[in-house]
């Protein structure tokens, strides 16, 4: 990072600002073009933390993964334009995250729960909920095991 003073390399910082996130976008490898989705998400910290997302069981997000899971993905909160007289000095408050790391399909219906408790905990703060069957059937559980993690601010 060229800017040294705004890396964040402290994991509760970093997860701080992860729990203030609504939305990851993930960037994917698509024979030689990248393909980037923003999508809801859950995160499980650990060794390795992981990141889970939910989708439907086709769709080109997951035709891409079956040939690539190499993935990135990023993710920001705090905004806050800085004004002043002058065009190129106005400037951006912000935190943010990048990562990498290789993502892939769950399969057993107990992993599956696991990845929908922690997305449910990103927005609700409850991590215990049933889930029907006919909805697990229909839903794909993608787990993201993050291999590297590194955070970014300015305030």
């Amino acid at each position: 990072m060229r800017k040294k003073e705004r890396e964040v390399i402290d994991t509760n910082e970093i997860e701080s600002i992860i729990k203030k996130v609504d939305t990851c976008r993930i960037a994917l490898i698509d024979g030689d073009l990248p393909y980037i989705v923003a999508l809801n998400f859950g995160y499980k910290p650990g060794k390795p933390a992981v990141l889970y997302f939910h989708c439907a069981n086709t769709g080109r997000k997951l035709d891409v993964i079956a040939k690539n899971n190499t993935a990135c993905f990023q993710m920001d909160v705090d905004h806050e334009l800085v004004t002043t007289k002058k065009a190129c000095g106005y400037s951006m408050k912000f935190k943010s995250i990048v990562g990498y790391g290789k993502i892939h399909k769950v399969l057993e219906k107990e992993k599956k729960i696991e990845g929908l408790n922690y997305i449910m905990k990103q927005y609700s703060d409850k991590d215990n909920f049933h889930y029907e069957d006919k909805m697990l059937d229909v839903t794909t559980i993608l787990k993201l095991e993050i291999d590297q993690i590194t955070g970014k601010k300015k305030e």
